[in-house]
């Protein structure tokens, strides 16, 4: 059994916790004593420990017996972590979507001799494993994804619940939404060009700009034309900009509208609620077309945001530890999808815990 350590006990960091430690020694640590020990009385196996982030010595320290860790803070604390992480010399999978450009590590990773994954969650994540696979298969000439975790019984004024940090989605709200058109980066304001679609499973949701493709705008730039949206229910967006536009998002009065907002924004234990991920990827002469519908499981009483984030993360752990992907440095999901029997093994170990992913191609 491998010692695997983690980092982030929230809504996802529980499921992930649960997950790695049937089959490994499972050391677990976050600032949040509570969270800690409601997890632990899932598995009494699992090893908790209060742990500061911050602090790179306490970090390092706690992570020295590791074989792999796994990152999953906040996104304005993954980077450093990260970086203390990958000094250590430890393997690690990191899903804390950090603002700076976490592909600036890869240099450090190689010194160190560590392999590094990093936005292996839902979205980032499982669209950029299969867009790496099928770019080495076909001349692709457009990819766009679209995706959106939200409450089965929506209410207003909202009608949306955040199954994460709610600064975490505030900076998709006001983080400048880059995409590629016709070879060409193009900046769109977030939560711009919003349009109203037809979701399998799920009917009328609206689809508008964030930051998403992160990684795809300098490893697949070579593919004309790239895109992202968030999906929520008719009206959320709006409601957003108007936040926004009121100042409300700024930087002195963020820490203000997020409290007020994890409030408003929390999910109520065993809430039903969805995850849904639609991918396109266009080639000459055939589409691919990938649909991911998932819902609170109420056997384990698992989120879907917390099922399809933390088990593509998980797989991705696994990935390492099975040795299917070994190169030293900091990769994205979508290098990693490059090599058929690592999309393969990630699409499997999802299926295997019932977050099934449906193919069409026309």
């Amino acid at each position: 059994m491998k010692n695997i350590y983690q980092i982030g006990a929230g809504m996802v960091g529980s499921a992930m916790a649960v997950d790695l430690s049937k089959n490994n020694n499972l050391f677990l640590a976050d600032y949040d004593l509570e969270a800690l020990k409601k997890i632990k009385s899932k598995n009494p196996h699992i090893q908790i420990s209060q742990l500061d982030v911050t602090d790179d010595e306490s970090l390092a320290r706690w992570i020295e017996p590791a074989d792999i860790v796994l990152l999953a803070v906040p996104g304005f604390l993954g980077y450093n972590a990260l970086k203390t992480i990958i000094n250590s010399g430890k393997n690690v999978v990191d899903i804390s979507f950090s603002p700076e450009n976490v592909l600036d590590l890869s240099p450090l990773a190689k010194e160190k001799g560590v392999t590094v994954i990093v936005d292996a969650g839902v979205a980032p994540g499982i669209p950029n494993y299969l867009l790496g696979y099928w770019d080495a298969q076909l001349n692709i000439e457009s990819f766009e994804y679209y995706v959106g975790g939200l409450p089965k019984n929506p209410q207003p004024p909202f009608n949306y619940k955040a199954p994460f940090s709610p600064i975490d989605v505030i900076e998709e709200y006001t983080r400048p939404a880059r995409m590629l058109i016709d070879h060409e980066v193009i900046t769109e304001p977030a939560l711009s060009d919003i349009k109203i679609m037809e979701l399998q499973d799920v009917g009328e949701l609206e689809a508008f700009n964030t930051d998403g493709l992160r990684s795809l705008l300098s490893t697949m730039n070579h593919i004309p034309n790239l895109k992202e949206k968030t999906l929520r229910y008719p009206g959320h967006a709006e409601l957003m900009l108007d936040y926004r536009n009121k100042g409300l998002f700024d930087n002195d009065k963020i820490a203000e509208t997020s409290k007020k907002l994890f409030e408003e924004w929390k999910l109520d234990d065993n809430e039903i609620e969805f995850t849904v991920l639609d991918i396109i990827i266009k080639g000459e002469m055939k589409v691919i077309s990938y649909h991911l519908y998932d819902e609170f499981d109420l056997t384990s009483r698992t989120s879907s945001m917390a099922r399809t984030t933390g088990y593509t993360a998980t797989a991705s752990i696994n990935l390492i530890l099975e040795n299917l992907w070994n190169a030293h440095g900091v990769f994205p999901p979508e290098i990693v999808g490059v090599k058929p029997e690592c999309m393969q093994f990630i699409l499997q170990y999802l299926s295997e815990r019932n977050v099934i992913i449906s193919e069409k191609t026309d």
